[in-house]
């Protein structure tokens, strides 16, 4: 396989331990909101902000996986050098 294969995969498999470990914070933050709305429904209104700032946050690590992968795919700081690497080798 060439570099631009192990890019692809590298970025694939980045993107996907990325989202699951995003998933299971989120599930992890509904269903202790879920559960403490349901032993205090008076504080539902505070337990709801609080569970949307901690979403909010969850989600940007998946959208920082997602940036490093997009540089991984199309701004890999590493294609000139492996490239230039490949030239040599080729002669």
């Amino acid at each position: 396989m060439n570099f631009f294969t192990w890019c692809i995969i590298a970025a694939g498999f980045g993107m996907a331990i990325g989202t699951l470990g995003t998933a299971i914070g989120q599930g992890l933050a509904v269903k202790s909101a879920v559960e403490g709305v349901s032993r205090n429904p008076g504080a539902s209104g505070k337990i709801l902000t609080t569970m949307m700032i901690g979403l909010a946050m969850i989600e940007s690590l998946a959208i920082y996986a997602l940036v490093i992968c997009l540089i991984i795919l199309f701004a890999n700081p590493y294609t000139a050098t492996v490239l230039q690497n490949l030239g040599a080798v080729a002669k």
